[in-house]
């Protein structure tokens, strides 16, 4: 009995060890093996196509350049030295037409913040840093990041925000301001979507019919 589980044995490393000499033999590593399985694609991913149609400018950040929607050319009444042909403190004593003053402000407290923390009063083309650098209203993600740099790094990174398109390159990601009123930037609080069984089967229905 003893030498029949022995001979069952020597028979079972024997099996063993041609199976793994033959895998040895065809790949000697799993990259070999990914690379002759896997089939070539030849052809392009790209979300260029996408693209077409909507105003993108191109930005460096870092070592990152991707493209971001241009906004200037959507603001319908820019430029704002149209309208703001004085100096903002002026024009709030005159009897022009106030078209801004019923914005309420929902960013931060009052005490810290107000309209000229981020608008250039003396250029309203303009949007102002906090040390009182001017910043093109294309590039306003410049002026959020000085007090949301952990949100501006993964924004940068890709890791925040969406995508103008898809993840395929060129890459093009919305700004701060494409999904933030930046005067009350907080989400409204909303219940989860709840899936309704009446209401595929109503759908469901029109599609047959």
């Amino acid at each position: 009995m003893k030498n029949r589980t022995l001979k069952y044995y020597a028979i079972l490393m024997l099996v063993v060890s041609f199976i793994s000499c033959k895998g040895e033999e065809e790949y000697h590593s799993i990259t070999d093996k990914i690379d002759a399985k896997q089939t070539p694609y030849h052809g392009k991913i790209s979300s260029e196509e996408l693209l077409n149609g909507t105003e993108l400018i191109s930005i460096t950040e870092g070592d990152l350049t991707f493209l971001i929607p241009e906004r200037k050319g959507q603001i319908k009444s820019y430029a704002c030295i149209e309208c703001h042909s004085k100096p903002v403190t002026q024009m709030k004593e005159s009897d022009m037409q106030k078209a801004h003053w019923d914005i309420k402000i929902k960013h931060a407290s009052l005490e810290t913040m107000n309209c000229a923390t981020c608008h250039n009063g003396e250029n309203m083309n303009e949007l102002n840093s906090l040390t009182g650098t001017a910043i093109d209203l294309n590039l306003s993600h410049k002026l959020c990041m000085q007090c949301h740099s952990s949100q501006f790094e993964d924004w940068k990174g890709g890791a925040h925000g969406k995508k103008v398109a898809g993840w395929a390159p060129p890459r093009a990601s919305m700004t701060c301001v494409n999904c933030h009123n930046p005067h009350s930037p907080g989400f409204e609080k909303r219940w989860p979507v709840q899936f309704n069984t009446q209401t595929e089967i109503e759908r469901q229905e029109g599609l047959n019919h």
